[in-house]
C-alpha cells in the first residue's frame, strides 16, 4: 500500500487523498501580459523530474503542498501551503 504523510495527521493511505495537480505561483492577472497569463492558465510542465504538487486530505479536509519525485514514485516531504517559503 502507497503511503503519504499528511502534514496534519500523519502517514495516511493514498485512498484518502485527491491530486490537485501541479503547484504553480499564480500571475497576477491584471498586472501581466495575455501571453503570460494563457502560459499559465493552459500549459504544464510535464517532464520528469521533482514537483510541487498540491495533495487534498479527505478525512482532515486540509489541502497541502507534496514534493513528488515522478521519476521514483517516491514523496520527499509534505507541508501547508503557508509553510512553503521555510520549505524551499
Amino acid at each position: 500500500m502507497k503511503i503519504l504523510e499528511c502534514p496534519i495527521n500523519g502517514p495516511r493511505p493514498i485512498q484518502e487523498f485527491i491530486f490537485g495537480g501541479e503547484y504553480r505561483p499564480m500571475p497576477d492577472p491584471d498586472k501581466v501580459s495575455d501571453e503570460v497569463w494563457a502560459d499559465y492558465v493552459f500549459n504544464r510542465a510535464g517532464e520528469p523530474g521533482i514537483k510541487h504538487e498540491w495533495w487534498y486530505h479527505l478525512s482532515s479536509g486540509t489541502w497541502f503542498i507534496a514534493e513528488h519525485d515522478t521519476v521514483k514514485d517516491v514523496f520527499i516531504k509534505t507541508y501547508l501551503h503557508q509553510d512553503m517559503n521555510e520549505n524551499e
